[in-house]
């Protein structure tokens, strides 16, 4: 592995021991405010809620594009919004300014 190649790998690790550090779980019902204004995040259960956020971090916008045409990641929907608030979800949560990704816990 060239000094280059080392390098990125330590950023990208350094990026995502981050973004793991700012998880955290949370009420689905402190997050209404994010979701009024348009930048709550749905993160479906399958896809792993750190690699997300970091995929969004560093705009990694072909990859972001097709986790949305497979519906894994989007908008949380005024549907999903409902069913959590009248279930008092818990969810995992991180910032990747200016959105917030949410995933279900499980």
């Amino acid at each position: 592995m060239s000094e280059t190649d080392k390098a990125v790998s330590d950023e990208e690790s350094l990026a995502r021991a981050k973004l793991v550090s700012e998880t955290a779980k949370i009420p689905w019902l402190d997050l209404q405010r994010f979701f009024a204004n348009g930048t709550a995040v749905f993160v479906a259960l399958e896809l792993d809620l750190v690699e997300a956020a970091y995929q969004v971090s560093i705009d990694n916008a072909t990859q972001v594009k097709q986790w949305q045409i497979d519906g894994v990641l989007g908008a949380v929907t005024d549907g999903l919004a409902i069913e959590w608030l009248e279930k008092d979800t818990l969810v995992w949560s991180v910032v990747v300014r200016p959105w917030v990704l949410v995933q279900a816990i499980k």
